[in-house]
């Protein structure tokens, strides 16, 4: 038997770099949310200059919502490691799907820019990419159904041609999943956790965790979800709303770094300068060219036979089928 251990290679970076990591998909979803009307003053989204965020973005009530869902995404994707353990967790041990190498594909229909999100979805997904949606018999396949997904979104009675497995993904933000297995999983993320809904087909709920409630993993029956909460204090959810502030405050501050008493940790005005030097550049270069400035990936993934692993954990009684668990750095 093989165990699959992933290793923490660095150890947690400066605030300044995690704060940027989170910054990064926060100005995406930004990005992505401006109306097309306004977009079309400067042509395209590839060509908004960061500067002209304050002109052409006006504050919603979904925007947090929206930015939170490009973050948890952008957070599996570069492993972070209390992201990537949760929704493991959700994924593997709740809906006992299969698979080593964890990803995220942003797919939300009702975000501006949706008609994007469906081509990389086709991009991203095989003719053999299964979605697991916890019923009985085979799981569909996902890029046959993409196009009829994206119809019941639009279209009252179009998600009858949907399998009624999935008749109701179309509410899906994200599949998460496995790409060596190529199965994946719809999940809805919401910034308020009582705007969790269920629906045929999505299986996963992500949410905040809440002050004095308990933060563990669980299934909601009356939803038909497992609900996976983020943590708050010192850890993700936390950071995110950092992220958040230092955005709306450049923002507020017409795309300059805002007076010390709006930002007065000096790591939220440093991500704030990284992008004041950059306000003159197109936004998708100068998220890009944050990407160096940001958290690098902290886990790596080594085999070990059973045996030497029981040993090396002086734990030799264990019996188990598989293990895929982040571990901590050693010194």
């Amino acid at each position: 038997m093989q165990l699959r251990l992933q290793f923490q290679r660095n150890r947690v970076a400066d605030e300044v770099s995690g704060l940027t990591a989170v910054v990064r998909p926060i100005l995406e979803g930004l990005l992505y949310a401006l109306k097309q009307e306004a977009v079309a003053d400067v042509g395209e989204y590839q060509a908004a200059r960061l500067r002209m965020l304050p002109r052409l973005y006006r504050p919603g009530d979904r925007d947090c919502g929206i930015c939170f869902e490009y973050a948890v995404h952008d957070a599996l994707n570069r492993r972070e490691p209390v992201v990537l353990e949760r929704i493991h967790d959700a994924v593997r041990n709740y809906c006992h799907v299969q698979g080593q190498n964890p990803g995220s594909i942003l797919f939300g229909l009702e975000k501006t820019g949706a008609l994007n999100l469906i081509d990389t979805a086709r991009e991203r997904l095989t003719d053999e990419s299964r979605l697991l949606a916890g019923y009985r018999g085979q799981p569909a396949k996902l890029k046959r159904h993409i196009d009829s997904i994206a119809a019941a979104f639009r279209r009252k009675g179009a998600g009858d041609l949907l399998p009624s497995s999935i008749s109701g993904v179309w509410k899906a933000d994200l599949f998460v999943g496995y790409t060596d297995t190529d199965r994946w999983i719809a999940t809805t993320v919401k910034i308020n956790p009582a705007n969790l809904e269920g629906a045929h087909g999505l299986r996963i709920g992500i949410v905040p965790s809440r002050a004095g409630r308990d933060d563990a993993i669980r299934r909601d029956d009356s939803r038909n979800l497992v609900v996976c909460p983020l943590p708050h204090d010192e850890s993700f959810m936390e950071i995110f709303y950092q992220g958040w502030a230092i955005v709306k405050q450049f923002i507020a501050s017409d795309a300059t770094v805002s007076r010390e008493v709006n930002l007065p940790r000096p790591a939220d005005r440093q991500v704030a300068r990284y992008l004041e030097e950059r306000r003159e550049f197109p936004l998708v270069d100068v998220i890009e060219a944050l990407r160096p400035l940001a958290q690098p990936e902290l886990l790596s993934t080594e085999e070990h036979d059973a045996e030497l692993v029981s040993r090396r954990e002086s734990n030799p009684n264990v019996e188990t089928g598989a293990v895929v668990a982040p571990m901590p750095q050693m010194n």
